[in-house]
């Protein structure tokens, strides 16, 4: 009787040190995995997400992102324009679609001084009448997201496009963000017309996306009250778009220094306690990275509560 204590406190104890030492060795093995991948990561030069706009079936540009592994900035833009061609192969979700015609080839890509020179093949000039504004605008904004871009220059089989396919009316030399992008007019005379860009919220199968707007309004205030006017939930007018802003926040104060915009908010801004919702703080910084040449924004409640967002970080 006593040997078979022993046999069995001598197998209990064997079966409890296994146990421990089998919790004691899986930690380990994770980390080395993690220490892995992380490390293979470390390794993928130029990994990264840049933003693209594509067409939704209301006929607005959405910013989304998408994966660039290249390092090549030649490369990265390739990449982009490939899948703004619309192709049934691109894994986007169905209500996305691209917005340069389907048999559409990119000839070349070339950079100087900050340009992209963009060499087209001449199935680009097939796009639609519906769509061409937004063809144009889908390819000067996903790529002047690239870190420096400064322009875009559009050739069609070695010559530069001179207008518009189907309007005919004139290209800038040099396309820049000043085109806009998804442009409402509200003007009613030629007097203090201002161009601001304010970011909205679209809901499409159960996901929401940003969408930028650039609005064309008889007001000559400075661009950042104008947009927190229009996103506070009263001032909604823009068809299926909508933001998150509660109608009853107020912008206390902002300045401009050094690169910096500063917002103050009263305590309306948050949702809760706490707590602003992540949609009303990229709708804000999107629109003032958009409008103003600025790196960071820096938001405070009733001057409390400091939040800091980088340019780097959204784009």
């Amino acid at each position: 009787m006593l040997k078979d204590k022993a046999l069995k406190k001598i197998l209990i104890t064997s079966i409890t040190m296994l146990i421990l030492l089998t919790l004691y060795l899986i930690p380990n093995i994770q980390q080395e995995q993690t220490l892995k991948t992380n490390l293979e990561l470390e390794y993928i030069s130029g990994v990264g997400t840049n933003s693209i706009y594509l067409l939704d079936k209301n006929n607005y540009l959405v910013k989304t992102k998408i994966l660039l592994t290249e390092k090549e900035l030649e490369k990265q833009i390739t990449t982009l324009i490939n899948n703004l061609i619309v192709n049934k192969k691109n894994t986007f979700p169905d209500s996305l679609i691209g917005t340069i015609p389907e048999k559409t080839k990119l000839l070349s890509v070339n950079i100087a001084n900050n340009v992209a020179i963009l060499n087209f093949s001449k199935e680009f000039l097939t796009v639609s009448s519906k769509v061409e504004d937004r063809m144009f605008e889908s390819i000067v904004f996903s790529i002047m997201d690239l870190k420096n871009i400064d322009g875009i220059i559009i050739k069609i089989e070695g010559e530069t496009l001179g207008n518009y396919p189907n309007s005919k009316v004139p290209l800038p030399s040099v396309l820049t963000k000043d085109i806009g992008i998804n442009k409402k007019y509200h003007i009613t005379s030629r007097k203090d017309i201002n161009k601001v860009v304010i970011y909205y919220l679209e809901r499409i199968d159960e996901v929401n996306y940003y969408v930028p707007v650039t609005k064309y309004v008889n007001d000559s205030r400075d661009k950042i009250k104008i947009v927190i006017d229009n996103l506070t939930t009263s001032y909604i007018y823009e068809p299926n778009l909508m933001s998150l802003l509660n109608a009853n926040a107020k912008l206390n104060s902002y300045k401009e220094e050094e690169g910096v915009m500063f917002l103050d908010f009263n305590n309306n801004i948050y949702n809760n306690k706490d707590t602003i919702l992540e949609e009303v703080v990229y709708s804000i910084c999107y629109s003032i990275f958009d409008n103003y040449d600025v790196q960071s924004v820096v938001l405070t409640v009733d001057s409390n509560n400091q939040k800091q967002i980088n340019k780097s970080d959204l784009f």
